[in-house]
């Protein structure tokens, strides 16, 4: 299967560097196609600009953008992982969706009805926050954040989405309980990849 990994922290020895690195070495050790976009070594440029705006209505996009969805067009399974930040993603990826999943490409209207154009891919979201589940659900920020992210982007754009994964109180966890994360994860993958 052919697996691109969208990843957005700008710390490499962070858990969601870990969750990258790991989940990257156990899809290529199952004979997986791999292609990992880290956002912030790349240094891509979430700012999108009147000349995006003015080009999208026209289907045309800026290189650095057609080459994202060039990547996004071979994939077959997708992977987005990042933190939650103020409640919501880092502005790399959030500007990476706002240049990236362009009109045209990841959705258009057809007589006023929206397609997503993304269809037939999956998708996978793992997310880190400091807060605990607890408390994210007290108040609704989990309903919230599976609204926005889930419906508001994934969906709307055609993806299957596999599982969403928020690991909480992230900030201050033990080696251990980062092992049994990661084994969480890939367990996933042990079943979307078989017979693929």
């Amino acid at each position: 299967m052919r697996h691109l990994i969208i990843y957005a922290h700008p710390n490499s020895e962070s858990l969601n560097g870990k969750f990258k690195n790991d989940l990257a070495a156990y899809l290529v050790q199952q004979d997986n196609e791999v292609i990992v976009r880290d956002l912030y070594e790349l240094n891509f440029n979430p700012v999108l600009s009147l000349q995006d705006m003015a080009g999208q209505r026209k289907g045309e996009v800026s290189d650095d953008v057609r080459l994202e969805q060039d990547f996004i067009s071979w994939a077959e399974h997708i992977t987005f992982i990042h933190p939650i930040w103020w409640t919501g993603m880092p502005a790399i990826m959030k500007g990476y969706i706002d240049r990236v999943f362009s009109y045209g490409f990841a959705y258009r209207y057809d007589q006023g009805i929206q397609k997503g154009l993304l269809a037939g891919k999956q998708a996978v979201i793992i997310n880190t926050h400091g807060k605990s589940h607890q408390e994210y659900h007290e108040i609704g920020m989990d309903k919230a954040l599976r609204l926005t992210s889930d419906k508001g982007i994934y969906s709307y754009c055609g993806f299957e989405i596999n599982q969403h994964f928020f690991f909480d109180k992230a900030d201050r966890i033990t080696p251990e309980t980062a092992e049994i994360w990661v084994d969480e994860i890939l367990s996933l993958y042990k079943c979307t990849t078989v017979g693929s």
